[in-house]
């Protein structure tokens, strides 16, 4: 039998007005029209999670917070990771960082790829999400979506607010790049465990 690593999808925006969604479903969209993968979202509204303030990462210590365990427990079934990224001040949110932070072991040898937004597509953000996984001892992938300049105001709420279908074949061969990526390294991550043992 074929391993289909199992990936999440995780929004990393938790403001009420974040534009965030209109990616997600679009690259969920994405996902789930391959057969080399499943996803799944997980959207960080539904972890309240504190900021961290845990005695050590879990990779000392257990965490003691039940929400941070949570989601330590949720996050850690997955194989690899799409992240929906939001560009603030030049990096990510803050909700994506504190969640970063809030594990560690989970997080450990699988791949992740990005979706960002913004003026510049969230370039600035995803390649701080790349620094922050290397320290978490993930795989960040070469390829990611950015949905930036005149393609972002035709699809942002206070832009055009047009559907991201209209820019879709601007995006469509980044994302096929960044999928085949996440699938590529999952199964070598995968295979590599598996060898360990």
């Amino acid at each position: 039998m074929t391993f289909k690593p199992r990936i999440a999808l995780v929004i990393g925006s938790t403001r009420p007005t974040r534009f965030a969604d209109k990616p997600a479903q679009w690259m969920l969209k994405q996902a789930q029209a391959r057969d080399d993968l499943e996803v799944e979202v997980v959207d960080l509204r539904d972890h309240p999670l504190p900021f961290f303030a845990e005695k050590a990462s879990n990779l000392w210590m257990p965490s003691q917070d039940p929400e941070a365990i949570r989601w330590q427990q949720t996050i850690g079934r997955f194989d690899g990771y799409i992240f929906v990224v939001a560009e603030y001040n030049r990096s990510i949110t803050g909700a994506l960082k504190n969640a970063l932070d809030q594990a560690y072991v989970e997080w450990n040898r699988k791949p992740f790829t990005a979706i960002g937004y913004g003026g510049l597509g969230a370039a600035r953000a995803i390649e701080h999400l790349r620094l922050i996984g290397v320290e978490l001892q993930m795989v960040p992938t070469r390829s990611a979506v950015h949905i930036g300049g005149g393609d972002f105001m035709a699809v942002a709420p206070m832009g055009g607010n047009k559907p991201i279908e209209d820019i879709e074949a601007n995006l469509l061969p980044s994302a096929k790049a960044a999928l085949d990526d996440l699938v590529w390294w999952a199964k070598a991550a995968k295979a590599a465990k598996a060898a360990e043992t």
